[in-house]
């Protein structure tokens, strides 16, 4: 879609991709470097299993390396969730040198990415028993992410940290930590209450939002960083019970936990005792906004009136002011941008995970903003990143 009397260009040469959803499968030493020696038998390891596949040992329980997570390079064919091994992956999941040389190949500038062992959020060393281990495992992935895999290429990589989300001091003296050590976001949950911990609803969570406002650093929202994943029941189902779909019932359903969050946060009170703090919204898509806004006006509309919610600030300016959306292909969205914001929608290229086009993103890129004008190109693939997570092109 286009506005009267503005020309469309497809993505140029001098257009950066920004990439603000990518993923890193974390290299076998990774806490065992970092971790004080008292931890290191318990702390993450790799270990080979009996059938010959590299699996994470962490306090005594055993994680596979899901294949799922690191299909670049693979035909949709031969994707698989069975475990597999560091050489069945290609080197750019968990070398950083080999990732820039991919992402060259890609026609991408910047990525940021997300964790994979410990979860999207942290919440494996959430769910941890022993957590003066869970915080030097989150420690020393930051460490990782910060100084070896962004320090490697710091044009390149968006800084991104974790945190101990099951105390909200840890939490917010991490987040400090980090921002004094370069981090340009934090990932946190999608939702706290199934990790049980105090809704967006609460106050709880107000000294970790004065730090990012402080510090200028929005709150990354990715999707299934909570542990819930709709349509994926299989964790929760009972013994001799049906566990569930197949996972790409939860694959479809990915932009549910989003919707969860921004509404959540939305009707929280949160944004108007916070009016700098911003979240970022991964892996969700973006076409589901527009409707989200008009039902959530809607509703505030009918019922202010009696519940315990903002009278004066409408849903859809409070997510025009505090949420930006992301999408990997999402042609609905686009079309709709107007509506969503043409400044609060960004690219994520995704690589390795399965609905990456890598190495074909740049192509795939130019072909879904082909009718978008070259201004409005400029922000969505580079410029809003850039903005929001403070991450300039260096000279």
């Amino acid at each position: 879609m286009t506005e009267a009397g503005e020309d469309t260009m497809p993505l140029q040469d001098h257009h950066q991709i920004i990439s603000v959803d990518d993923h890193v499968i974390e290299h076998p030493r990774v806490f065992q470097d970092r971790l004080p020696a008292k931890y290191r038998d318990n702390g993450p390891r790799i270990v080979e299993n009996g059938t010959g596949d590299h699996i994470w040992v962490y306090d005594g329980v055993e994680y596979p390396n899901v294949g799922l997570n690191a299909v670049a390079g693979k035909e949709p064919k031969d994707f698989g969730m069975e475990p597999v091994r560091y050489e069945d992956m290609i080197p750019g999941c968990y070398d950083p040198l080999a990732r820039v040389a991919d992402m060259n190949i890609d026609g991408v500038q910047a990525a940021m990415c997300f964790p994979s062992f410990p979860g999207f959020g942290g919440g494996k060393f959430h769910r941890a028993k022993d957590k003066e281990l869970a915080l030097e495992c989150v420690r020393a992935w930051n460490d990782f992410m910060l100084d070896e895999w962004c320090g490697s290429a710091p044009d390149r990589f968006i800084p991104l940290a974790i945190l101990p989300t099951w105390d909200v001091e840890l939490a917010t003296a991490e987040a400090a930590r980090t921002a004094a050590k370069g981090a340009r976001t934090i990932s946190f949950p999608d939702s706290p209450v199934p990790l049980g911990m105090p809704s967006f609803h609460t106050n709880y969570w107000d000294p970790l939002w004065d730090v990012c406002e402080q510090t200028d650093m929005p709150v990354s929202l990715h999707f299934g960083s909570s542990s819930f994943v709709p349509g994926f029941s299989h964790s929760a189902a009972p013994a001799g019970s049906d566990p569930g779909g197949p996972y790409v019932t939860a694959i479809t359903l990915f932009a549910c936990n989003l919707m969860w969050s921004a509404v959540d946060l939305i009707f929280s009170g949160t944004l108007q005792r916070h009016p700098r703090l911003k979240f970022s919204l991964a892996e969700g898509g973006i076409g589901w906004i527009p409707y989200i806004l008009e039902r959530a006006d809607f509703s505030w509309e009918r019922h202010r009136w009696y519940q315990d919610i903002d009278f004066d600030a409408k849903p859809s300016d409070l997510f025009a002011r505090h949420f930006w959306g992301c999408f990997i292909d999402d042609t609905h969205g686009l079309a709709n941008r107007h509506t969503i914001g043409v400044d609060r929608i960004m690219l994520e290229i995704d690589y390795p995970h399965s609905d990456s086009h890598w190495p074909r993103s740049r192509k795939r890129a130019a072909e879904v903003l082909a009718d978008v004008p070259d201004h409005e190109t400029a922000l969505i693939v580079e410029h809003t990143a850039r903005t929001l997570f403070n991450f300039p092109r260096s000279s």
